[in-house]
């Protein structure tokens, strides 16, 4: 149970770091001419929206592994974690082969729109925008029960909303979004990385 809880809490990380879940709302801020708190109530409202339509079909994901894994033991030993190796090698691979790096909003928000507006605009996009790379997780920690999917939704929602926060603020007073272009590069490869590892290590843990 501990891996799974120390794994979600680096895909959570790894997500919330990426720029275009919060740089966005940096240029969005400067457009409309929000204070820093302002942006940052923003983007705690948008993060809020984002990571839950994410917990929402993860909960589904993670009860469907959680069922079967009370009566088949081999989808918490193998099947399972032959998902997630499978999930990470795919990462990887579209790591290479393809950047296709996903938007979640528009930076550009209609002239003079009022706060609630633009806040509700962005929270719409974002909500339709769940990262489906977490779900796969999910099925994973539904092979703990509830309190895998419990606990993996609690770090998921206070880590994604909390470094979004953070790195919006750091952004306001200046620092370079370039010092993330390595991350934005290689999301793929690291979370297929990450998934591969969990996998793996999920495998020889249910086995004993």
């Amino acid at each position: 149970m501990i891996h799974v809880i120390l794994s979600s809490l680096v895909l959570s990380i790894i997500h919330a770091t990426i720029p275009n879940h919060w740089l966005p709302l940096v240029a969005i801020g400067k457009v409309e001419k929000w204070s820093t708190r302002t942006t940052l109530w923003a983007t705690t409202i948008s993060g809020t929206a984002h990571v839950a339509s994410t917990i929402l079909i993860g909960i589904i994901v993670g009860y469907a592994g959680y069922k079967l894994s009370e009566s088949y033991h081999w989808i918490s030993s193998f099947a399972a974690p032959l998902i997630l190796i499978a999930l990470g090698t795919i990462y990887i691979l579209r790591n290479f082969f393809g950047h296709h790096h996903h938007h979640h909003f528009d930076e550009n928000p209609p002239k003079d729109a009022s706060f609630s507006k633009v806040v509700l605009a962005i929270s719409v996009g974002m909500f339709f925008s769940p990262c489906v790379e977490l779900e796969s997780y999910y099925f994973t920690a539904g092979t703990f029960g509830w309190t895998g999917i419990i606990g993996v939704s609690i770090i998921y929602l206070l880590v994604t909303v909390i470094f979004m926060v953070v790195y919006v603020a750091l952004a306001i007073e200046g620092i370079n979004r370039y010092k993330f272009q390595f991350l934005e590069k290689n999301e793929k490869l690291i979370i297929g990385i990450v998934l591969i590892v969990v996998g793996i290590a999920t495998h020889f843990i249910n086995l004993h």
